[in-house]
């Protein structure tokens, strides 16, 4: 998670992007195509860096709304309205693309509408899906759609919502076949790989052992599955995936072997630090 702001796992020597929300308010004092530009190179510098450490991936953009509500999304999000959010979302995809890195989008289908903390609990929203799709979701559609953005301003994966959105299913997305199949899959026509939020969160846990969330979000169409800061946790999914044949090399790779891109190029990064770190201070 290199996101920017308070979510940014490496800091030391790396350069501190500010949280999603400056890109919007910076749209709003100066305009769409400068702060679009500045997105996209603060996309392209995070995605430098981390290849150029040999990392392949980074769980960003953000593509939630800022709704006003959500503590743990808050200043993560780009902006409230969809249309900006989407367009800055893109061009932080584009600068990521740019530097080699696939994007990854979250939080599907939306966690920007509800005040609960899904680290802490599972949120609810019952809002009918009508509203969803005419709001939460549109950033979603626009960016992981089958018709990719030909500047890069598109997501190769998403990344699921640990939120009961009770007026659509009872379950939340990561364990539900109808957002993941019907709503994502068919509707939208998304392609790519679907990665599940943090399993061990406390929004993930009303299915019980860690056994039974694994099988759960693997039923729904989760094809990469994410457990931390508990090693027992992540002990027991390996076994569960092992017991499934979910393991290299017995399971398909399709969707997900384009994101293990290896060490980067030996790129200038100190240079384009420096100048976009001077545009992103202004920014903030």
């Amino acid at each position: 998670d290199q996101e920017g702001g308070r979510v940014q796992r490496l800091r030391s020597g790396a350069s501190l992007l500010p949280a999603a929300r400056a890109y919007g308010a910076l749209h709003d004092r100066q305009g769409g195509r400068y702060a679009e530009a500045v997105s996209r190179a603060a996309g392209w510098l995070m995605a430098s860096e981390l290849r150029a450490l040999g990392m392949d991936l980074s769980f960003a953009p953000v593509l939630d709304l800022d709704s006003g509500c959500s503590g743990v999304i808050g200043d993560r999000a780009f902006h409230g309205t969809p249309a900006v959010a989407s367009r800055l979302a893109g061009a932080f995809a584009a600068g990521m693309h740019g530097a080699g890195m696939r994007a990854v989008g979250k939080h599907f289908p939306g966690h920007g509408s509800v005040r609960g903390d899904s680290h802490l609990l599972l949120p609810e929203d019952e809002r009918p899906i009508d509203e969803i799709r005419d709001r939460d979701l549109l950033p979603f559609a626009r960016l992981a759609g089958p018709q990719r953005d030909a500047g890069g301003a598109f997501v190769d994966a998403l990344m699921t919502a640990h939120v009961r959105y009770s007026s659509v299913d009872s379950l939340p997305p990561t364990y539900s076949s109808y957002w993941l199949q019907q709503e994502l899959r068919t509707r939208i026509g998304f392609s790519g790989a679907i990665i599940s939020d943090d399993l061990s969160m406390q929004g993930a846990a009303d299915l019980g052992d860690m056994g039974s969330r694994v099988d759960a979000a693997l039923d729904a169409g989760c094809e990469l599955l994410l457990v931390c800061n508990d090693r027992p946790a992540a002990i027991a999914a390996l076994e569960r995936l092992s017991q499934r044949g979910r393991l290299a090399p017995d399971c398909d790779w399709s969707r997900l072997a384009p994101f293990a891109v290896g060490q980067g190029p030996p790129a200038d990064v100190a240079s384009w630090a420096l100048s976009v770190a001077r545009e992103l201070v202004s920014a903030d």
